[in-house]
C-alpha cells in the first residue's frame, strides 16, 4: 500500500513538470575610436548579449565584413557612407535574437590646393588659387597674410594680390562639422624694384684721365631689363647688364640707367668726371729694400710701373718677372753703396735672374754722366704732366749709371724698354739693419 502511494505521487509530480528554455537577451554598442568619424574610421563593437551560444555578425562596408566572435572588437571603414551592422545571436534551445544598427562614416579631410603666380612675383604679385580638396559637406576658410583680400569663405577664392615684398602665408582651414584641419603654403614676393649702379675704371685708367674706360657694375634689384645712356660715351646707349664704356672728352658725363621688370621701372643717374690727359703716372711712397731685405723677403727691391707693385724675392714668378722695369741695389745696411739697375742685369748684382727681363736705362748720377741732364727736385715736384721729361735725352752711359751713397733727396732718371721716360725722387734713406730701405716717389710717362 505504501509503495503504491509513492508511485502515485511520482507520476503526479512528473506529469505536472514543464521544461523552461533560456532566452537570448541584451544588445551591443558601437563607438568611434578616438572620436574620429571621418575616414579612415575604426568602430569598436562591444557585445552585451546574454544567453547566446553562437554569433553571426555582418559589417556592411567594414573590414572584416563578418565575424562569429561574441565581441568582434574593432572594424575598419575606409569609405564614406551609412553602413548597417547586424548581429544574429542563437542558442541550443532554439532561441535567437537579431539586432541591427547603423554607423555614419564621414568623408575624411584631405586638403589639396595649389597657388600659382599669374605673371611674375614682382610687386604687386597676383596669385591664382585652385582648390582640389574633395568631399561633401565641407566648409572652407581662407586667410591671406597681407593680401587683398585678407580672407575668404568658400571653396574657390578669387585671385589674391600681394604688394609687400617678402613671404606671405596662404592658409586653408577645412571642417566637416566634427573635425578641422588646416594647411599653409608660402608665396614669396620679390623685393621692390631698385635701379642702382656703381662703376670703376680699368686699372690703368684709375686717374680718370682721357681716354678712360669704365666698367659699370649693375646693382639693380628685381630688374629684368636695362636701358643705359652715356653722355658722350662710346657706346652712347646699351641694354647690357654690365656694360663697358669709353669716355674721351674731358668734363662731366651723365650716366642714366632705367631698370625695369614687367610691373614697373625706375631711373638712376650718376656723373663721371673725366680729367685732361697728362700722360703722367704719379706713384708715391714707394719703399725699396736693400739686397738683404729683398732676398730675405722683408722689403722688395724690384718694382713694376705697369702693375704699380713692389716685389720681394718670393713674389717674383714667370708671370710677373717680365713686368718689372725698376730694380734697386743696396749693397749694405749703411746705404753707402746704392744704384738702380736694369732688370735684365740683376743677376750681376746679387739677385736671381728674371725671366724675359726688361731693359731699363738709369741715370743714377746726373752730375757725372756728362750728358746735359740737370733735372732738379723742384722740377720733379712741379711736374703735373710729362712736358718736362718728354724732351730729355736719357741714354746709357757708364758714368751715369754709377752708384751713389747716403745722400738724399736725389733725382734718378730712367727710360723703360718701351720708351717711357720717368724720374725717381728719393725722399728718405732709412737704416734698419738687413731691412734698410729707401723711400721714393716715381713719376713716369703712361705711354
Amino acid at each position: 500500500m505504501k509503495k503504491a502511494l509513492l508511485l502515485f505521487l511520482f507520476i503526479a509530480l512528473t506529469s505536472c513538470y514543464q521544461e523552461t528554455s533560456i532566452a537570448v537577451d541584451g544588445d551591443f554598442t558601437t563607438s568611434y575610436i578616438n572620436a574620429k568619424e571621418s575616414v579612415p574610421v575604426i568602430i569598436k563593437i562591444e557585445s552585451k548579449v546574454s544567453g547566446a551560444d553562437t554569433y553571426e555578425w555582418t559589417f556592411e562596408g567594414g573590414n572584416p565584413s563578418i565575424s562569429n566572435l561574441k565581441n568582434p572588437g574593432e572594424i575598419l571603414y575606409d569609405k564614406q557612407g551609412t553602413y548597417t551592422i547586424k548581429l544574429r545571436a542563437t542558442n541550443a534551445d532554439g532561441e535567437s535574437k537579431e539586432i541591427s544598427k547603423t554607423v555614419v562614416i564621414r568623408d575624411g579631410i584631405n586638403i589639396d590646393f595649389t597657388s600659382e603666380i599669374v605673371k611674375s612675383n614682382y610687386s604687386p604679385a597676383e596669385v591664382a588659387i585652385t582648390n582640389n580638396t574633395l568631399g561633401e559637406g565641407l566648409t572652407f576658410k581662407w586667410d591671406f597674410q597681407d593680401g587683398m583680400p585678407t580672407s575668404f569663405s568658400g571653396k574657390t577664392p578669387p585671385n589674391v594680390v600681394f604688394k609687400t615684398p617678402g613671404e606671405h602665408a596662404i592658409t586653408l582651414t577645412v571642417s566637416n562639422g566634427l573635425e578641422t584641419q588646416k594647411v599653409t603654403k608660402i608665396i614669396a614676393v620679390a623685393p621692390l624694384l631698385v635701379s642702382l649702379f656703381s662703376y670703376e675704371p680699368k686699372f690703368e685708367n684709375d686717374d680718370y684721365q682721357s681716354p678712360v674706360t669704365i666698367n659699370f657694375i649693375n646693382k639693380s634689384i628685381s630688374a629684368t631689363q636695362y636701358k643705359w645712356t652715356f653722355e658722350r660715351g662710346n657706346p652712347s646707349v646699351s641694354t647690357e647688364e654690365n656694360p663697358t664704356v669709353v669716355f674721351t672728352s674731358v668734363g662731366i658725363h651723365e650716366v642714366t640707367l632705367e631698370a625695369s621688370n614687367d610691373k614697373s621701372s625706375q631711373i638712376f643717374k650718376s656723373t663721371i668726371m673725366v680729367q685732361p690727359d697728362t700722360n703722367l703716372r704719379i706713384l708715391t711712397n714707394i719703399k725699396l729694400g736693400i739686397n738683404s731685405a729683398h732676398n730675405n723677403n722683408n722689403i722688395g727691391a724690384m718694382f713694376s710701373t705697369i702693375t704699380r707693385q713692389v716685389y720681394k724675392a718670393n713674389e717674383i714668378n714667370d708671370e710677373n718677372s717680365n713686368l718689372i722695369d725698376i730694380a734697386f741695389q743696396g749693397l749694405n745696411s749703411n746705404l753707402t753703396y746704392n744704384k738702380f739697375i736694369s732688370p735684365d742685369q740683376v743677376n750681376n748684382y746679387g739677385f736671381l735672374a728674371l725671366k724675359n727681363a726688361q731693359s731699363t736705362i738709369f741715370v743714377n748720377s746726373q752730375n757725372l754722366c756728362n750728358c746735359g741732364l740737370n733735372f732738379t727736385e723742384a722740377q720733379f715736384d712741379a711736374m703735373v704732366n710729362d712736358n718736362s721729361i718728354k724732351s730729355l735725352n736719357i741714354s746709357y752711359s757708364a758714368a751715369g749709371e754709377q752708384q751713389f751713397g747716403l745722400t738724399y733727396p736725389r733725382i734718378v732718371l730712367f727710360k723703360t724698354q718701351d720708351g717711357r721716360k720717368g724720374a725717381i725722387k728719393i725722399k728718405d734713406m732709412v737704416k734698419n739693419g738687413t731691412s734698410s730701405y729707401i723711400l721714393c716717389d716715381i713719376k713716369v710717362q703712361k705711354q
